[in-house]
């Protein structure tokens, strides 16, 4: 199993400079080793010194036991084995720490410098040694042997150790490199991940937003109209029996109309999410589905018919049969637009026109429509209510979000949106959006 570079560095843990107890016994049991070596050797390097036998040993023992240093300090290492070369000991610690040292992250200048002196000491060595040899009549062989022997005696002491330093060097660095390049597409995973939450949620968030504006703009004109011929059935209801007739039919008109925008859209989130189970999937793909479907009414042209700009003269009618003094303006020539630029323009309209049934009811207001080559521009102004209309004006609720709606539906088409009192204490409702 392939495990990364925290949990490679959480593994890790020996004695003083080794990384692992493992490597630890392995480099104590090298020195061991070594230092038995060196001290054999040190038998006969002490009568050819003419020195005791026992400080021959002593001397090898502590020379063989600097292996144990071959991880910390393997220059050290290496330049001890070429020191003692010359008294014939000390194989064990040049092969390994040669190794050691090309498998390191020492500059490879240095590494070859060592390596070159480890090879030119012991073919000296073994040069005197082999020809010794031959003088004193050990070896009855040719001239040629003396070179060849010391030649593959010092290359073969000297470069397996280094080419298999070098190459597991080389692994270990690459192990490294993808360790790392591991962690780093871990950490990039998960920002990634981070930020796949943070835009579905955005996202869920949003088609929420979607979802209540358009709930707005379908119940709340509606329901203000009907509040409106509510108060006026119950002013005339004695007084004009024929009158509150009227206005309790048109109460009941718009209701049906309220209930059947209502069901058209309810009715697409349920279709869209009737392959969705809850018991089976969890509750955000739930609540992603129905965002999806109820997108489709906002946003798709074929799913659901929307209101559009021949509604216009219908939802004056409506506003006009309230009690309120509309006046509707038309410049330019009448052309159709895409679904959303009608669709947005008309909920326009019909959000100031509600506006003013909740703020300002039984003020005149004039609606103008702009038809013009690259935009269309629609503005909704009341003058200010009559005094008497401003207690029944006050009884309808307001949530605060009429205004906001329409500037993120206008804003999202890249248009304009401007709104406020004006000068002669009425309010001003301005939009422009882009024809294309």
């Amino acid at each position: 199993m392939t495990t990364t570079g925290e949990e490679h560095a959480t593994a890790l843990g020996g004695p003083w400079w080794w990384a692992r107890w493992r490597s630890a016994v392995l480099d104590v049991g090298l020195a061991v080793a070594s230092a038995v070596e060196c001290g054999v050797e040190g038998v006969p390097f002490a009568r050819d010194a003419g020195i005791p036998d026992a400080a021959g040993v002593v001397f090898g023992v502590l020379a063989g036991s600097v292996l144990v240093l071959r991880r910390k300090w393997p220059i050290a290492v290496v330049l001890v084995a070429i020191a003692i070369t010359p008294a014939w000991m000390g194989f064990l610690m040049g092969i390994v720490g040669l190794y050691t040292l090309a498998a390191s992250e020492l500059p490879r200048r240095i590494i070859g410098s060592l390596a070159g002196m480890q090879l030119v000491g012991t073919l000296i060595v073994t040069f005197v040694r082999v020809r010794q040899g031959v003088a004193q009549g050990d070896w009855t062989m040719g001239d040629w042997f003396v070179p060849f022997a010391s030649l593959a005696t010092s290359i073969g002491l000297t470069a397996p150790p280094l080419l298999l330093g070098l190459y597991v060097g080389a692994r270990r660095r690459l192990m490294e490199s993808l360790r790392e390049r591991a962690d780093s597409l871990e950490r990039e995973l998960q920002l990634l991940a981070e930020r796949a939450e943070e835009r579905a949620e955005w996202a869920r968030n949003e088609e929420r937003t979607r979802i209540a504006r358009e709930m707005h703009d379908v119940v709340a004109h509606r329901v203000s109209l009907m509040v409106v011929h509510a108060a006026a059935l119950q002013a005339v209801a004695r007084k004009d029996p024929e009158k509150a007739v009227r206005n309790a039919a048109l109460v009941g008109d718009m209701g049906r109309q309220a209930l059947t925008e209502l069901r058209e859209m309810l009715g697409v989130l349920r279709t869209g999410g009737a392959a969705v189970r809850r018991d089976s999937v969890p509750l955000v793909a739930v609540g992603v589905a129905a965002a999806a479907a109820a997108s489709r009414v906002v946003d798709d042209e074929g799913v659901a018919d929307g209101p559009c700009l021949s509604d216009l003269d219908v939802l004056v009618g409506q506003s006009a049969a309230a009690g309120m003094v509309v006046d509707l303006s038309v410049e330019g020539e009448t052309r159709s637009y895409a679904a959303r630029i009608e669709r947005t323009a008309f909920r326009v309209v019909q959000e100031a026109l509600t506006n003013v049934h909740k703020h300002a009811a039984g003020a005149k207001t004039h609606v103008r429509l702009a038809h013009r080559v690259s935009e269309i521009a629609m503005q909704v102004e009341n003058e200010p209510p009559p005094e008497l209309m401003s207690a029944s004006s006050a009884r309808l609720p307001s949530g605060g979000n009429g205004l906001v709606g329409m500037r993120e539906r206008v804003v999202a088409l890249g248009g304009v949106f401007v709104s406020g009192p004006t000068d002669a204490g009425g309010f001003r409702v301005s939009a422009v959006i882009p024809a294309s």
